[in-house]
């Protein structure tokens, strides 16, 4: 009897009205489809008043804005307690602090460099650029990932690898003839390092890159990092 009564108290208590549309009316529908229309050409109005500089890869700066413009715009398509008026008010703020921003941005080169970060080169001769590649806090494996989809197989391809400002890594390459061993970064490649040395060659260190030529007998510590876990190196040439 007390699970028949439970199930006709949700049953009275449980309305398809709320499900669907909350505490609103249904009349509220039709508002909600004229303030997304007035929102919509409100972003396209705003995005153009920042121009291509806002919309093309964003650094930290512009994703603020965006996420900003979000905001102050999707509020007031759905929600009856948000006026639109106020939500164009925030757009013309934002736009008008972005304008002042920038403008500083072009003028003063340490404006730019609080706001937006440098350049940061994470490797340089085919090595991890260390204190760098800390300061951008990448793991191996991610990190890894991005090389190879620019088809990188090993670091000694690699001349520089700098991280942008808006996250994108920009790479030099060597050319052909002068590719050099460097450390594999295909997956599973540092799955197994070695301390001691059975077969003369090339070997890389699994921490920083560093790469040279060794003899049968103990690894050693990297004269770069000071590690003491190395791998084969490889000499592999792009495919592109």
């Amino acid at each position: 009897m007390k699970i028949l009564s439970m199930l006709s108290m949700c049953a009275t208590s449980f309305s398809w009205k709320e499900l669907w549309l909350g505490n609103e009316d249904w009349s509220f529908l039709l508002e909600i489809i004229f303030r997304t229309v007035i929102m919509f050409f409100t972003i396209i109005i705003g995005l153009r008043a920042l121009g291509k500089r806002g919309i093309k890869q964003l650094s930290i700066f512009e994703l603020v804005v965006i996420i900003g413009l979000g905001s102050a715009a999707g509020d007031p398509m759905f929600n009856k307690d948000v006026g639109i008026i106020s939500s164009i008010i925030v757009f013309i703020v934002i736009i008008i602090l972005y304008s002042i921003i920038t403008f500083l941005i072009g003028r003063y080169k340490k404006f730019e460099n609080l706001v937006e970060g440098k350049p940061i080169c994470l490797i340089e001769d085919g090595t991890f650029a260390i204190d760098n590649f800390k300061k951008e806090d990448l793991g191996s494996d991610e990190f890894f990932s991005e090389l190879r989809l620019k088809s990188v197989s090993q670091l000694g391809q690699i001349e520089t690898a700098i991280a942008e400002t808006s996250g994108e890594i920009s790479i030099f390459f060597y050319e052909e003839k002068e590719v050099k061993y460097g450390l594999p970064i295909m997956p599973h490649s540092l799955d197994n390092p070695i301390k001691y040395i059975h077969t003369e060659g090339y070997y890389a260190c699994t921490f920083c890159g560093y790469t040279e030529p060794k003899s049968i007998g103990n690894a050693g510590t990297c004269k770069k990092c000071t590690k003491e876990n190395w791998v084969e190196a490889s000499n592999k040439k792009r495919i592109t």
